[in-house]
């Protein structure tokens, strides 16, 4: 396979871009890859993962490619597509992202009873089987998405406009920077850029009335907030982000991914990255927030039947481009 044996003496900006389109059944992947080909992708949906070697190894392609692949074909597998991620990645003469189009189990239910269909992982049974069965499935590429977009509430205009925050190759678009929390616990994201420790930072955990809130709430914030390292700590890292994306915007990239970690990926990594969204929205950079461990939590909850919250997490960056 071509991409296990390319010289990794390639020109970096000369690398094809491969945007990896997957997520449940019914939460957008068909529109997303329509849009993604309006926006100047080469774009080919629901091809066969055994044939996704074959077609990078054929003729190179000028344009960025985009390739929609469902979980429900027969040959689709967790385990190769992971293979295929990691050989891509290793590889100089590709650039690969996964766009990962995500909806509430509710909603996927609702929008296959509004289309009469079955679910094709529950022919037998209810379509909530199905989805549930599925977004168990897809769980490990899920956490590996380096664009992750929430499509419950979006119609596919609003779709549409998200994705073209992301996607649009247009020379005179602008970076987009992702912001994720995490817990250091549970490992270190795929696809970092750049990584900052919040452990030293005082930690809302040993205070009992905290110990169940999370960094999107305004006390937990304000307490973390208030350990006399932290401004300083922002400021700089702030400061140095700022400086760092037009350099990155002169080097062709379109998407940076900075991650703030702790020990429990609740409180101060969460509060870190919700802050710095806010500032570097000011900026006038698009910005999306992703909280690994509080969606964990989230997805964990609504399949046991809970209706958890996220708080107000990202209310300024998604006001300005930001990801659901």
């Amino acid at each position: 396979m071509a991409v296990e044996t390319a010289s990794d003496s390639a020109d970096p900006s000369a690398a094809q871009r491969v945007v990896l389109v997957t997520g449940p059944s019914g939460a957008g992947r068909s529109t997303a890859i329509n849009v993604l080909e309006d926006l100047g992708f080469e774009a080919i949906d629901n091809l066969p993962l055994s044939l996704v070697p074959r077609l990078l190894d054929g003729p190179s392609r000028p344009g960025p490619l985009a390739l929609g692949l469902d979980a429900r074909n027969r040959d689709f597998s967790v385990t190769n597509l992971t293979e295929l991620i990691d050989r891509l990645t290793r590889n100089p003469h590709y650039a690969p992202e996964i766009l990962y189009l995500d909806c509430a189990p509710d909603t996927l239910v609702r929008r296959y009873n509004e289309t009469r269909r079955r679910h094709p992982l529950a022919p037998d049974g209810s379509p909530m089987m199905g989805v549930l069965a599925e977004i168990d499935l897809l769980a490990p590429i899920q956490g590996r998405a380096d664009v992750l977009v929430d499509t419950t509430e979006l119609s596919p205009h609003e779709l549409k406009a998200e994705l073209s925050r992301w996607y649009d190759v247009r020379p005179e678009k602008r970076l987009s920077v992702s912001l994720h929390s995490f817990s250091y616990k549970r490992g270190v994201p795929r696809g970092l850029d750049l990584m900052f420790d919040c452990r030293f930072l005082a930690n809302p955990h040993w205070d009992k009335d905290l110990r169940e809130k999370n960094g999107t709430q305004t006390e937990v914030q304000d307490f973390v907030c208030a350990d006399s390292r932290y401004e300083e700590f922002f400021s700089r890292i702030r400061d140095l982000i700022l400086f760092l994306l037009p350099a990155h915007v002169e080097e062709g990239k379109t998407h940076l991914a900075i991650g703030f970690g702790c020990t429990g990926g609740q409180h101060r990594s969460v509060t870190l990255v919700e802050k710095m969204a806010v500032a570097l929205a000011d900026a006038g950079w698009p910005v999306s927030i992703r909280h690994r461990e509080l969606e964990r939590r989230m997805k964990a909850a609504l399949v046991s039947g809970d209706n958890p919250s996220l708080g107000a997490a990202g209310s300024k960056a998604d006001e300005q481009g930001g990801t659901p």
